[in-house]
């Protein structure tokens, strides 16, 4: 445990200190990024069909954004993990951070003073790119540190529902303050990064395993690398999202479905980007209360497949409830699936590799979102917004389909138990 030990031992992560700081820096840092990303990807796309660029030419624009905030995360997420590994990570998150907040600083001056531009976007999103690439990894390998292993399920729960909740309230505050003043979205984004940033300061010293300091930086990449390669479930479970999420990804093209397909506007961006963090902020709720317990292997690759079906009918529909009920149940599935994987990747995972492994999942997860947002954006430019999505969705079940003959463990994976021999390399999890 990362506190002194109790004589009855904590049955929920939040009466755990750090955890609680953990929780509320999670929550202000996630609320800040959704507030700022949907109106980055917002503006730019109005720039630039504003400027006379047709719908595909714009689904381009907004397909760069995704392609410059996925390379940094690329070319850094094996320097990340190893220094998730060998440094403080709450002092490397905080870094991160500040860095973020600096990016919201810059987009409320420029929108402030009018001379927002397509450049300065792109310039914003790689600077987001790096933030990520390192505060990912150290978030997410310093999560299980502060809490006991048999309440690692129930933290990851919690930890989503701090995560989806910044997707739900962080779209709503965004697109309300944008109508208020453009710049007010950026300038509350700074304040709430700067509250993660102190909240952070709160956790206390965080015992951990060290990495064995024999091996040469390279040499420890490669150790984490080779990890996942040969660990089947942690494998399967990272690609698999990879694959299902890269091709069913629809959230780069809400702003072409708000203004151009269901014509709804700025207040129908909003409902269409909370409308699957609602669904995911509520499965995540249930789990903490009623953690789930059997057959999570089959169960997770089955709500990947409801994920890809409901995102074709969303594609395929022009009616705007519609829409927001099949974005609904594609957070629902996604959540539901998340919190499987997290939580196979972290008790299948020694804590000395925990950063490596975060890192490779982090850039897994920015490949299946930020690059398939380039993927989504500029598949659309080819063939439409409507077709990209479907042929997306459809990608998704097929890849469930090979996935499940190709990693026959996700299959039989009946709970969350570790193996044995991780359990004894985890001493501060007794």
């Amino acid at each position: 445990m990362s506190e002194p030990a109790l004589s009855d031992p904590p049955k929920s992560p939040f009466r755990i200190g750090n955890f609680r700081a953990f929780w509320i820096a999670r929550l202000a840092m996630t609320l800040a990024q959704y507030s700022m990303l949907l109106i980055i990807g917002w503006q730019t796309y109005n720039i630039a069909r504003d400027a006379g660029m047709s719908v595909g030419g714009a689904s381009g624009q907004l397909a760069l954004i995704g392609l410059l905030q996925f390379a940094p995360l690329f070319v850094l997420t094996p320097f990340s993990g190893l220094a998730a590994d060998r440094f403080n990570r709450r002092n490397l998150a905080r870094m991160m951070i500040l860095l973020q907040l600096a990016c919201a600083v810059t987009l409320a001056l420029v929108t402030w003073h009018d001379a927002v531009s397509i450049p300065i976007m792109f310039g914003v999103a790689v600077a987001l790119g790096v933030a990520r690439a390192f505060s990912g990894p150290a978030l997410g390998s310093l999560a299980p540190n502060l809490v006991p292993a048999a309440l690692l399920p129930n933290a990851i729960a919690l930890s989503s529902i701090a995560w989806q909740a910044g997707m739900i309230i962080g779209p709503a505050i965004g697109g309300r303050l944008y109508e208020e003043a453009p710049y007010l979205p950026y300038a509350v984004s700074a304040s709430l990064f700067a509250l993660a940033i102190i909240s952070l300061s709160f956790i206390g010293q965080v015992p951990r395993s060290v990495i064995n300091g024999a091996k040469k930086p390279i040499g420890q990449i490669v150790e984490g690398l080779a990890y996942v390669v040969q660990n089947k479930m942690v494998l399967g479970s990272i690609t698999l999202d990879l694959f299902a999420v890269f091709l069913a990804g629809a959230t780069a093209l809400f702003p072409v479905y708000a203004r151009d397909i269901l014509q709804v506007g700025a207040s129908g961006l909003s409902q269409l980007a909370m409308a699957p963090a609602i669904g995911a902020g509520l499965t995540a709720l249930w789990f903490s209360f009623s953690p789930l317990k059997n057959n999570v292997g089959p169960k997770m690759l089955w709500a990947v497949a409801v994920f890809g079906t409901a995102t074709v009918i969303f594609g395929l529909s022009t009616n705007l409830p519609l829409s927001l009920a099949m974005l609904f149940v594609v957070g629902c599935a996604d959540m539901f699936s998340v919190y499987i994987r997290q939580s196979l990747i972290q008790l299948h995972t020694p804590d000395d590799k925990r950063g490596r492994v975060s890192s490779v999942s982090q850039m897994t997860i920015s490949a299946s979102n930020e690059f398939g947002d380039f993927f989504s954006g500029s598949l659309a430019f080819l063939i439409g917004p409507v077709a990209a999505v479907v042929l997306g969705g459809v990608g998704a079940v097929l890849t469930v389909a090979a996935w499940a003959r190709v990693f026959p463990v996700l299959r039989t994976t009946k709970t969350f138990d570790p193996p044995d021999h991780l359990l004894e390399d985890n001493p501060d999890k007794s």
